[in-house]
C-alpha cells in the first residue's frame, strides 16, 4: 500500500541519529558547510540566529567540547573540525587537539552573534570572511535544511520553502492520524521497521545507562533509581520508566558524546518516545515484536502531534512524546482505539502548561514529570475515565484536540516564547 511507503518515508526523515542537542549541532552543521565553501583563512564570523535558537543553545553543553556551551562554541567547532556530510553527527570526530584550536580561534578571531527578529523558529545564517573571500550558508525550519548558499556573493544554492509551513521540505504529514497510526502499528510487516527500531533501542538505551551510572546535570534519572533501591520509591514499571527516560536526557544535556536517535528534530523527544516503553517492556517481559510495534506507534504519534506544534516552540516538546507514550502503553496492553485516544488526550489535558525555556538540565526533569503523567493518563483511560470534549483545550475528537494543541502552542504561546527569550537574554 502506498500509505505504508509514505509513512516509512516520514520515519526515515524524522527518526535519525544525532550527537548532542540538535540546536547547537545545527549551528555547527551550518558553520561546517560555510567553511567547506571558503578555501581561505577565516578572519571574521557573523552568526545570525532566531530567538528560539538562542534559547536552545545558551545553556546546553556541546559534546566533545570539554564542558563548553553556547552559539560561538558550536559554530567554531563546526568551522575547525566539522564534517557536514555527517549531518547531525557533524562534530562527532572532534578531538582534544581540535578543541585547542577552537579556543585559539575564539580568542583571536572576530565573532559576532546577531539575534534576527523572525517568525521562523529555527533559523541560522552564518557568514565567514577571509581577507578576500566570503561565504554564506542559511538553514530554515529543519536542522539540516539548507535554503541558501553563497560564495563571494555568488548564489550556489537558492532553495525556497514555505515559511508558513516548517514541514514544507518533507513528505506530507497531513495524511497522518492517530487512528491510521494505530492500525498500521497492528498490521505492518515488522521487518520493514525492525532495523530502525533496533537502532533506537540500542543507541537510546546506551545513553540512558550512561545517565544512570554517571554524574550528569541534576541526575534526576539516577536519583529516582537510587531511591527505588532505598525503598523510598516503589520498584515498579512507572518509576523505572521515568528513571530510564530521564537518565538519557541527564547525560545528553550535559554534553555526553553518545549519539541518540532523535524524533521530530529532538533527541529529548526521541528518548521520551522510546526509553519509557523499552524499560516498561523489559520490566514486564513483553516480547520484542510487540515493543517494536509500540515504538512505531509512539514515534509516529510524536511526529503527528509535533507537526501541529511546530519544530521549536514555548510548548515543551516532550509533552508531545509523553502523550504518544500514553497511547503506546495502551497499545502494549491490547486496549482498543478509544482507550488509546483517551490516554493521549488525558496527557495533553494534564501537562500542556509546561514551557520550553531552552535545552538544559531541567529537560530531564520535564521528561520524568511527563512520563509519570503518561502512566496516570493511560491508567485513568483504562478504567473508562477521561477528560471530556469541551473541558478546556480537550475536544470531542482526538484530532481536534491535536489541532487545539497546535493553536495553543503556535498562537497562544507566541508571546510566552518572546518573554522567555527576553528573560534568558537578561540572565546571561
Amino acid at each position: 500500500m502506498q500509505i505504508i511507503e509514505d509513512v516509512l518515508k516520514i520515519l526515515e526523515e524524522e527518526v535519525i541519529p544525532a550527537e548532542g542537542c540538535t540546536e547547537p549541532i545545527a549551528i555547527a552543521y551550518t558553520a561546517a558547510k560555510a567553511r567547506e565553501i571558503l578555501d581561505d583563512e577565516i578572519q571574521k564570523v557573523i552568526i545570525k540566529v532566531s530567538g528560539n535558537m538562542i534559547k536552545n543553545v545558551k545553556s546546553v553543553v556541546v559534546p566533545n567540547s570539554g564542558g563548553m556551551v553556547g552559539i560561538i562554541t558550536s559554530a567554531v567547532m563546526g568551522i575547525i573540525a566539522g564534517d557536514s556530510k555527517k549531518d547531525l553527527m557533524v562534530i562527532s570526530d572532534i578531538t582534544p587537539q581540535h578543541m585547542q584550536e577552537v579556543k585559539k580561534f575564539i580568542d583571536k578571531k572576530e565573532i559576532i552573534i546577531e539575534h534576527i527578529d523572525t517568525d521562523i523558529k529555527l533559523y541560522v545564517n552564518i557568514y565567514l570572511y577571509s581577507k578576500e573571500q566570503c561565504s554564506c550558508v542559511e538553514i530554515k525550519h529543519m536542522h539540516t535544511n539548507l535554503t541558501r548558499i553563497e560564495k563571494n556573493k555568488e548564489v550556489i544554492l537558492d532553495r525556497p520553502c514555505n515559511d508558513m509551513d516548517f514541514n514544507s521540505p518533507l513528505e506530507n504529514r497531513a495524511k497522518l492520524s492517530i487512528e491510521l497510526i494505530y492500525n498500521l502499528a497492528k498490521e505492518i510487516n515488522i521487518k520493514r521497521v525492525q532495523p530502525l527500531f533496533e537502532k533506537v533501542i540500542e543507541l537510546n538505551s546506551k545513553i540512558a545507562q550512561e545517565g544512570l551510572s554517571g554524574n550528569y546535570g541534576v541526575n534526576i534519572g539516577k536519583i529516582i533509581r537510587d531511591n527505588i533501591n532505598k525503598g523510598i520509591y516503589g520498584d515498579d514499571a512507572r518509576n523505572r520508566a521515568a528513571s530510564f527516560a530521564s537518565a538519557g536526557s541527564d547525560a545528553r544535556m550535559s554534553g555526553c558524546a553518545l549519539p541518540v536517535m532523535t524524533t521530530s528534530g529532538s533527541g529529548n523527544q526521541g528518548m521520551t518516545s522510546s526509553l519509557a516503553l523499552i524499560e516498561y517492556a523489559n520490566f514486564l517481559n513483553i516480547e520484542k515484536e510487540k515493543l517494536m510495534r509500540a515504538l512505531f506507534f509512539s514515534h509516529l504519534c510524536t511526529v503527528h502531534i509535533k507537526t501541529n506544534v511546530g519544530r521549536l516552540s514555548a510548548y515543551c516538546g516532550v509533552i508531545c512524546s509523553a502523550a504518544a507514550v500514553a497511547g503506546a502503553l495502551a497499545f502494549l496492553n491490547d486496549e482498543n482505539f478509544e482507550v488509546i485516544a483517551h490516554s493521549i488526550g488525558n496527557t495533553l489535558g494534564d501537562v500542556s502548561g509546561i514551557i520550553c525555556d531552552g535545552a538544559k538540565s531541567s529537560c530531564a526533569m520535564k521528561i520524568a514529570t511527563t512520563i509519570y503523567a503518561a502512566f496516570d493518563s493511560y491508567m485513568i483511560a483504562a478504567q473508562g475515565k477521561f477528560l471530556h470534549g469541551g473541558d478546556g483545550i480537550i475536544a470531542h475528537d482526538i484530532e481536534e484536540t491535536l489541532k487545539n494543541i497546535g493553536e495553543l502552542s503556535r498562537d497562544g504561546m507566541n508571546i510566552t516564547d518572546k518573554v522567555i527569550i527576553d528573560i534568558m537574554n537578561k540572565n546571561k
